[in-house]
């Protein structure tokens, strides 16, 4: 098959296959159904580090998990969820979100969109030393 046609019909299925998951409602980000639901999350990244409590966010996607390590985020990757400890993070606030530096390469920034009481208090949290 030639290139000139090969190339668009492998675009266009690479495309369809997007848009498709999308009209499925597969694209949507993770929520939180409880805080038992982001505390089983934590748990499954973790488990040697057990979730003692979560604390949602007002929009369920997100959740700070205390463990016996210390602090712990939960937040959405896609449909899936990442869980990351919080030792050494920065927090600051910009806006309407939470930026957390972190000193790992593999998430060295999270910025989450939160509501002005869940980014004071989350931010108390955070502070607080352990």
């Amino acid at each position: 098959m030639p290139l000139e046609i090969l190339g668009p019909m492998v675009l266009l299925g690479i495309v369809g296959i997007g848009v498709l998951l999308h009209l499925m409602g597969l694209s949507a980000p993770h929520h939180f159904a409880c805080p038992d639901d982001a505390r089983a999350a934590w748990d499954n990244a973790f488990p040697q580090h057990p979730a003692r409590r979560a604390t949602l966010c007002a929009d369920n996607t997100a959740a700070l998990i205390d463990t016996d390590a210390g602090p712990g985020l939960v937040w959405p990757m896609g449909a899936d969820v990442a869980a990351r400890l919080l030792a050494g993070a920065q927090i600051e606030a910009h806006g309407e979100t939470l930026s957390i530096r972190l000193p790992d390469f593999t998430a060295p920034r999270i910025r989450l969109p939160l509501p002005q009481e869940d980014r004071a208090t989350w931010r108390d949290i955070l502070e607080t030393p352990a």
